[in-house]
């Protein structure tokens, strides 16, 4: 016997059949929550590897502090008789000291000299690493204010305003009291010309933020590489120390040659 359907039964039965489109909304819904969880794990991942990174180079520079700062700066950095506190000077003046060689120091003196740098790259970051993490300081500067591309004309009017009366407008450096003097800045590098400011080394004031703003540092920098590629125009400089040094070769050179030449006169006439 044939059942004959209903029309109750048949919009039943066509109530409970598939979308067309539900299967694909089910792939795209696996593939959302699929793509979302790998997501957060590469994520996690990523942060975990980062921060073992970050602790193993911080350990690698808290060994190597021991082993070559301590004596000086105590063994948390605390600070003795022979050597200041490195807690809050951040990153940026390990950076400089150590990566221009003033750090170790070879002696005591009035400042610490210049000398062949005695640790590599990866030493001094792991050791700057180390500094910043016992208390904020000043960071490392972004490559973006490295890049010596800024106003070199601001930058000129910067120096000769806050940086010439001890780094002579050339940045040939000068002499100050009491032994110490400020050096030559040629051919040092954009990064470690920014960190000085920020730091102010040796005798060198802090200039902050709030002082100079990175751009203006940034077109300091500039303003002194242009020096540095581009030489005195105008024949022999004198090392760019000015008139003084100028005065002298003139009183030396000059004043010796009409001496010279009045002698050679009169031993002619006789």
């Amino acid at each position: 016997m044939t059942k004959i359907k209903t029309p109750r039964a048949r919009r039943a039965r066509k109530a409970g059949r598939r979308h067309p489109l539900a299967s694909v909304a089910l792939i795209a819904i696996g593939l959302l929550f699929t793509g979302g969880a790998y997501a957060a794990f590469s994520t996690s991942t990523a942060i975990a590897t980062t921060d073992a990174s970050s602790q193993q180079t911080i350990a690698q520079g808290e060994k190597l502090f021991a082993a070559n700062c301590a004596t000086c700066h105590g063994l948390s950095a605390q600070g003795s008789s022979e050597g200041p506190s490195l807690i809050g000077v951040g990153a940026a003046s390990v950076d400089f000291q150590v990566g221009t060689g003033r750090m170790p120091m070879q002696m005591q003196g009035p400042q610490a000299q210049k000398k062949p740098v005695q640790f590599t790259a990866e030493q001094t970051a792991a050791l700057a690493a180390y500094v910043a993490s016992l208390a904020p300081g000043p960071a490392i500067p972004a490559a973006e204010l490295l890049d010596s591309a800024g106003d070199s004309a601001n930058g000129a009017e910067l120096f000769r305003i806050n940086c010439a009366m001890c780094h002579n407008v050339a940045g040939a450096g000068g002499a100050l009291t009491e032994g110490k003097f400020a050096p030559a800045i040629e051919n040092v590098s954009a990064q470690h010309i920014y960190e000085a400011m920020i730091t102010g080394p040796q005798n060198m004031p802090v200039f902050n933020d709030m002082n100079i703003s990175p751009e203006d540092k940034r077109d300091i920098i500039t303003y002194l590489k242009y020096v540095e590629d581009n030489p005195s125009p105008g024949g022999l400089a004198l090392g760019s120390l000015g008139p003084v040094a100028e005065g002298l070769f003139i009183w030396i050179f000059g004043l010796g040659a009409i001496v010279a030449l009045t002698v050679w006169i009169t031993a002619k006439s006789n």
